[in-house]
This record gives structure tokens, sequence and C-alpha cells, in this order.
């Protein structure tokens, strides 16, 4: 189990060929699952951990399950929802923290890191445009991140709901976010124990962004009726159709009524690398809270989600907890007492040695490049008798065929079937369309050519594949 220096040394250059051997090959293959799944099934079945085996066999045998057993994320003719190839650095960082293993529970247990963190944290909050004295901390990902946001709310709508939860509240809570909003928000209701009836899907102004009027026609009828209002969501780049809810108007909404202004940003959030795009988020700094995945557009390894506040004081309101085992419980540097994670990995080193590696302008031409090759394919099919069906200013495209391709469904489902390329069926305003994003900084023009050529193929209608 455990390795001397120079047995370490010889298998992690095992491993390190392994990687590089896999990796060359999805990337010449299929954009598309191609493992014999029966055969896998079978060897599976063979390890029943009776007899040990050697560390480079079962390397072999969980590379080949990665690589060849999962749609190829790392593909640069993958072109499904956000989960993009990770940067080079991203994958040091996580070496490095698998290697050391810190514990970042506390500071006193790991200085270093949970000083690199907040750094990290402290210098994107600055971006979005946060004043001074604007937090937060890394989280598992966007779904912790943006349930940290409700229990804050919660918290600040009653800061009994801290030791006797719903309870204290005079009414039934109200959670308002876009139909066309991440739905992760109905399990964290339901985690929360308000219900996912607290939850408002609030109509859309028939582009896939929240409309203000009918956000505050929700809330008037809900103050009506006697519930509370306590938590508004923007989302910025909504998981379909990278649309980006007009958070200037939804934040005054919520200003006026006292409600906690949240944004999802887990994936919008990058454009604040680029001086032309950030404008696209515009409102975002003045909100409450905001939610970033570093393994979406910052392109991590996975499971990096941050929560940013402009009052971080509220955090240890929401985690407070003293144990006689703990070191200490100082809510301005131990993470455990100001965040959800109790044990927690090192998350942050791996978008902080991005952003050293990278800076600001390299992220800047990352985002910029992604969107200026997405607008080649815009171009490309319209001239094609495409309709193009979203105007978001992210690197996505929602598009319907022209009639005698078939329909959405079909295109997807022969694209797929070739292997070419990987894209996916989203549905905008409850009309479905071909939902194609550039996930993967190492995708380039021929990819985006060849994509159109395996779009525009004539084939069977879906029934008949």
């Amino acid at each position: 189990m455990f390795k001397d220096t120079e047995a370490r040394s010889s298998e992690d250059q095992q491993l390190t060929a392994i990687i590089s051997d896999r990796l060359s090959r999805v990337k010449s293959g299929p954009a598309s699952v191609t493992i014999n799944y029966d055969q896998f099934i079978r060897d599976l079945a063979g390890f029943d951990f009776s007899e040990p085996r050697s560390l480079q066999a079962v390397g072999e045998f969980v590379s080949d399950a990665t690589a060849f057993g999962s749609v190829p994320m790392t593909h640069p003719r993958y072109f499904g929802l956000f989960n993009p190839a990770p940067s080079y650095a991203s994958e040091w960082g996580d070496r490095i923290a698998a290697a050391f293993n810190p514990q970042l529970a506390v500071w006193s247990h790991a200085p270093a890191p949970v000083d690199i963190e907040a750094h990290t944290v402290t210098a994107l909050a600055r971006r979005i445009g946060f004043a001074d004295g604007a937090g937060g901390h890394f989280t598992s990902g966007g779904s912790e991140a943006n349930e940290t946001a409700v229990l804050c709310a919660l918290t600040r709508a009653d800061p009994r709901f801290a030791t006797e939860g719903a309870r204290s509240l005079t009414g039934e809570p109200a959670l308002y976010v876009s139909r066309e909003s991440h739905l992760a928000w109905l399990k964290i209701a339901h985690r929360l124990g308000i219900g996912r009836r607290a939850v408002r899907l609030v109509e859309t102004d028939g582009t896939g962004r929240m409309c203000p009027s009918a956000l505050q026609d929700a809330i008037d009828a809900d103050l009506n009726e006697g519930a509370i209002p306590v938590f508004v969501a923007s989302t910025a780049g909504t998981t379909n159709a990278g649309m980006i809810d007009p958070m200037i108007e939804v934040g005054e909404i919520a200003a006026q009524r006292g409600i906690w202004h949240h944004v999802d940003a887990a994936w919008g959030g990058a454009l604040v690398a680029s001086a032309e795009l950030r404008l696209a988020l515009e409102g975002m700094e003045r909100a409450d809270s905001v939610t970033v995945d570093a393994h979406k557009w910052f392109a991590t390894t996975m499971g990096a989600g941050i929560f940013l506040c402009r009052t971080p004081k509220i955090l240890s309101e929401v985690f407070r907890v003293s144990a006689d085992y703990m070191p200490s419980n100082d809510t301005t540097r131990d993470p455990y007492v100001t965040s959800a994670l109790w044990s927690r990995r090192f998350i942050g080193i791996r978008l902080f040695m991005n952003l050293a590696v990278t800076a600001w302008s390299g992220y800047a031409r990352h985002v910029e490049r992604a969107v200026t090759l997405i607008d080649r394919l815009r171009i490309s099919l319209q001239a094609s008798g495409w309709t193009i069906a979203n105007d978001s200013p992210m690197a996505i495209l929602n598009v319907i065929p022209p009639p005698d391709l078939g329909s959405p469904a079909d295109i997807v489902a022969r694209t797929q079937t070739h292997g070419g390329a990987w894209v996916s069926l989203a549905s905008i305003e409850r009309k479905p369309t071909v939902r194609i994003c550039i996930t993967n900084g190492q995708t380039d023009e021929a990819d985006i050519d060849a994509l159109h050529e395996i779009l525009c193929l004539p084939g069977e209608p879906i029934g008949n594949i």
C-alpha cells in the first residue's frame, strides 16, 4: 500500500505513460463511449478482492474503464454539457493535493493551504467587483455553494432559523428561481427541510431569461397569501442555452423587498476574466452572494465550486459549532466553522495553480477564443439554413435544423451514433433544439468545421436509426 521514494518514482512514470497513451487514443478516437461493456462487466466481476493484483495492472484496468467507459470530456469534439477538459496545471494541483493530503478543516492543521484558498477566493471576489471585506470558500461544487446561499438567506430572514429551523418562520418560506435555472434548487429545498414546494419557478421572457415582472407578481402573490419571500437567484449562464438573467432588475426587486439576491454563475462566472465579455454580467457585483464553479469554464478538474459573499460574517452564524476535539473554532480563518464541509481536501489548489500559471489575461484569451469559435459555427450553420434559437454571450449555440435534415432529436441521435462529435438535446422556452457548447480549450477551427459537416449529413429519422 505504501511505497518508498524509489518505487514511487518508477511507478509514477508508469502512470504518466498510461495516462498519456489513453488521452492520445481518446483524442484520435470517437467522441463517444467505446468500451465493450459486456466484457467490462465480466472483467469487473473478476475483482473479488481475495488476492492482490499489481498496481500497474489495476491502473491499466481503471484507466481503460475511465477513458473509454465514459463520454470523453477531454475530446476536442465533445460539445456537450459544461464538463470541460481540465488544464494541465489543475491536474498538477490535484496530484499535489493527493500526495500530501492536507486536512483543511482548521487553519492550524494546514495554515499555508488554507491561506492559499483564501487568497484565491479574495482574488475572484475582487474580479467580480465585490468590495474589500467580501469572502467565501471553496465547495464540492455548485450545488453546495447554492445551498450555502439559501442557508444564509434563511438565517438572515430570521436568526432563530439557526436553532429552530423552519419552525421559526411565521409563514412558508419562498425561493424564486427562473424556470430555465438549474433545478438542483428543488433538491436543496428538500435537504434543508423547507420542502420542494418552497421553490417558485418564475416564468421567462420568451428568450430564456427570468422575467422581472413575473418575479414581482410571484412575490406579491406570496405576500398576499402570507408566505415569506426569502431568496431569489439569478442565473448567469443557464444550462440549456447560456442565457443570463437581468441581474440589475432582479437585484433591485430583491433589495426593495429585503430578499437575499444570489447569482448562480457556476458556468458564466468565467466571463469576468474578459474585459469585453464581463459586461454581460453587469449587476452581479451588487448581489449578496455568487456561485462559481472552477471546474466549468475555469477548466480545473472536477469538484471545485466556490461560494462568494459580500458580507461573509453571516457564514459563522450559519455554520457555527464547537467541539472539544477541535484545536480551535476561529471564525476568521477555520473553514469548518464558516462552511458546510468539516473534513475537507485542498480544493482551491487547482484554481490557484491555473491563475498563477495562466493569469487573468490567459483566462481572457481562453473564454474569448471559445466565443469566437462558436460565432464561426453560428455563421456557417445559418448559411446552411439552420435557425439560431438562443442569443447568449457565452460559447454556446442552440440551433434548429432545416426540415429536410429532421428534428433536433434526429440530429443529436445521428451525431452521437456517428461518433465524430458529441452534442446534446435541450429545450428553450419548451422548444427542442440541438445544444452545442465549446467546453475544451483545445477545440479548434478544424473541429468546428468538422462538426458543421457532421450536423448537415443526411440520415434516417431517429426511429429508424
